[in-house]
C-alpha cells in the first residue's frame, strides 16, 4: 500500500446559494449546515459516518451542470447515495429527496439506481444497493 500523502478532507459544491443547497444535504443525509467564518459563502454539512461535505457560493455567473451532457456544463461530478436494498426503500427515498427540492432526471431502464438533480442543478444517484447480511 502507497504511503498517505494527504487526508480525505470534503467534497465541495458550488452553487448559488451554499445555506439552501447544505439544507437539502443535511435533510437527504443528516448532519446539521454550518456556517464558517461567519459568512454565508462556505456552508459545511458533516455527514454523521461519513464525509464532509462544503458548499460554495459561485459567483453570479454560475451555470449547473447538465445530465447527461457531454459538450457543454458537462457533469463534472456527481455523488451516489445509498437508497436501501429493496425498490420500496427506493420509493420511499426519492419521495423524501423530491419533498426536499430535487427533481427527477432519469430512471435507467434495468439499472439499479436513479438519477436527481439537487437543487442547484447538480446531479446525484439513489442507488440500490445489496446489503450483505
Amino acid at each position: 500500500m502507497a504511503e498517505t500523502v494527504a487526508r480525505f478532507r470534503s467534497v465541495v459544491l458550488d452553487c448559488p446559494d451554499p445555506n439552501a443547497l447544505a439544507a437539502f444535504y443535511a435533510g437527504v443525509l443528516g448532519g446539521a449546515p454550518e456556517a464558517e467564518d461567519g459568512g454565508e459563502d462556505w456552508v459545511v454539512v458533516q455527514v454523521p459516518g461519513g464525509p464532509r461535505l462544503a458548499f460554495q457560493r459561485a459567483g453570479k455567473d454560475y451555470t449547473p451542470p447538465e445530465w447527461p451532457r457531454s459538450d457543454r456544463n458537462a457533469q463534472q461530478l456527481h455523488l451516489d447515495l445509498d437508497g436501501g436494498s429493496t425498490w420500496a426503500e427506493i420509493d420511499a427515498a426519492e419521495e423524501k429527496v423530491l419533498a426536499l427540492g430535487a427533481r427527477r432526471l432519469q430512471a435507467p431502464e434495468g439499472e439499479d439506481f436513479r438519477v436527481y438533480a439537487d437543487p442547484a442543478g447538480h446531479p446525484f444517484c439513489l442507488c440500490r444497493i445489496e446489503h450483505g447480511g
